[in-house]
């Protein structure tokens, strides 16, 4: 009982402390912002990338397409990495790190079996490159990677979904995959009912972008008032990112493959027998 009383106290100590840090840095700035930009710019700038445009050779584009070549690039070169060097150490008793991988492998190979028995290797394929890039693609704002923008000023990589030429680019590539993977295993009735679901690839685009970006604006409205920018930025900034990249993460692979199944989905003609004829069939065998 002792021992548990002393952590209670000691737990309220810290958030005591911590209270403490945050009401002294608010009352010895007097709760001005840190910035003279209007706070409409700042907003502006986090949606549009007007004023934080990179130049590639006689190109200047937004950040989150150097986001986007970042975090493929990582990803292929850990693909590799593991492929060679930690895949053939694998063991029969697994630990930690193998039973997550294993894990998230085999959640991809639930959702890719679940959408197609017959053809599951190719939308598992796609769903797990697709939600390792969502996932790791939000996680590069935690990095923090600094580039010089054309006005000469310097920007953090942000993640590539947070651009909407980027969440409309991974959208119409999904809806793609399921309109082709009607046509290729179920035919025009596939490739139909594909296309029936039009604003599909709306609706995915938008629901990546508005999710992630309002995490930034909200790390953006924090750090913009200075009043509000000891520690908390860094709790929310935490939580926000890592939440979204697991969110959406799952509702895109999710909805990808529920929608993939629908279209390679083949209904196997059974021929119908009415009770009459069961009756017709039945009958001579109770009349001997």
């Amino acid at each position: 009982m002792n021992k548990i009383r002393k952590k209670h106290i000691l737990a309220a100590l810290i958030v005591a402390a911590v209270a403490a840090a945050l009401i002294v840095g608010i009352i010895l700035t007097n709760g001005k912002g840190g910035t003279d930009e209007d706070i409409n710019d700042v907003m502006r700038d986090a949606v549009l990338h007007e004023g934080d445009r990179i130049r590639i050779g006689a190109l200047a584009v937004n950040p989150g397409l150097i986001g986007a070549w970042v975090t493929v690039a990582a990803l292929c070169v850990f693909a590799v990495v593991f492929r060679i060097f930690v895949f053939p150490r694998f063991k029969e008793y697994p630990g930690r790190f193998q039973s997550a991988i294993e894990s998230a492998v085999e959640y991809f190979d639930n959702l890719a079996t679940n959408a197609n028995r017959k053809h599951p290797l190719f939308i598992g394929a796609y769903i797990f490159a697709a939600g390792a890039y969502i996932f790791f693609g939000t996680l590069l704002e935690l990095v923090g990677i600094p580039v010089q923008t054309v006005s000469g000023g310097t920007v953090c990589l942000p993640a590539p979904l947070s651009d909407i030429n980027g969440a409309i680019s991974l959208g119409c590539l999904s809806y793609l995959v399921i309109l082709l993977g009607g046509l290729l295993l179920n035919g025009p009735k596939g490739m139909l009912s594909a296309l029936k679901d039009f604003s599909l690839p709306i609706s995915m685009s938008f629901r990546m972008f508005g999710a992630l970006l309002s995490g930034a604006l909200v790390t953006e409205l924090i750090y913009y008032y200075l009043a509000l920018s000891f520690v908390l930025p860094v709790f929310v900034g935490v939580l926000f990112t890592l939440l979204h990249a697991l969110v959406q993460a799952y509702v895109l692979t999710m909805l990808t493959a529920m929608f993939f199944g629908e279209s390679t989905e083949k209904h196997e003609k059974i021929k119908e027998h009415t009770i009459s004829d069961n009756a017709e069939g039945n009958a001579p065998e109770a009349a001997r």
